[in-house]
């Protein structure tokens, strides 16, 4: 959403799929989880006291507006890229299939997870871990707005401590909300490390996806 309060700003879907195309050229496979927070926060004030499974339902609609979009600021990049949804959405984008996902990623393209896992009280944050380890990845990124993880909210409190690296225990015995619980167990169980890095400064996604040493590096033990 950029500077805006909620929706899309297509200024940002620009530079974000630009440093996506750079990172592609370094002959990285990238699959991509998108959240739908930026349009949901529009419509939070009609959604609220709403039946939680019918809000995450609008919440997985959500998500599939944001791929739409950043297949299209992708591809006006000249970068091949495929929308697979975990719900049904008609001609809009391919239905999640593993084995296509997977087909998609050796030819190289962008592949855009979107509608979350398909079911309510999963967060995305669960979707990506789940979708990273079905499609074999070396690594999971958590792009966001602070520079990784701290122990408390930098926003909040100009004290706050920056952890370089955490293990997925640590997380959640310290109770840090970087991701939620479910997410971080499954990845620990799985053995897949996850990285948490600041997406609002310039090249941190391409750097990140170079193997840089930038934001929190979560191991799984």
């Amino acid at each position: 959403m950029g500077d805006q309060p909620y929706g899309i700003s297509p200024e940002f879907l620009s530079v974000v799929a630009g440093q996506i195309r750079k990172a592609r050229k370094q002959g990285a496979e990238i699959g991509m989880v998108v959240g739908g927070g930026n349009i949901f926060r529009g419509v939070s004030g009609a959604a609220h006291g709403m039946d939680r499974a019918m809000a995450d339902q609008m919440g997985m609609l959500a998500t599939v507006m944001n791929a739409l979009a950043l297949q299209d600021a992708l591809e006006r990049q000249g970068v091949p890229c495929r929308v697979l949804s975990a719900i049904e959405v008609g001609r809009m984008a391919e239905p999640f299939v593993r084995g296509r996902a997977l087909k998609h990623l050796r030819k190289k393209r962008i592949v855009i997870f979107a509608a979350g896992t398909g079911n309510p009280f999963f967060t995305t944050d669960t979707a990506a871990t789940l979708r990273a380890l079905e499609t074999g990845a070396d690594i999971l990124f958590k792009a966001t707005r602070v520079d990784g993880v701290y122990d408390r909210d930098p926003y909040k409190f100009k004290d706050a401590k920056l952890y370089p690296s955490l293990t997925c225990s640590e997380i959640l015995e310290k109770e840090l909300r970087v991701m939620d619980a479910a997410a971080i167990s499954l990845a620990r169980d799985a053995g897949l490390p996850v990285m948490v890095f600041n997406m609002l400064k310039d090249n941190n996604i391409q750097d990140a996806i170079s193997g840089k040493p930038i934001g929190t590096i979560i191991k799984p033990e």
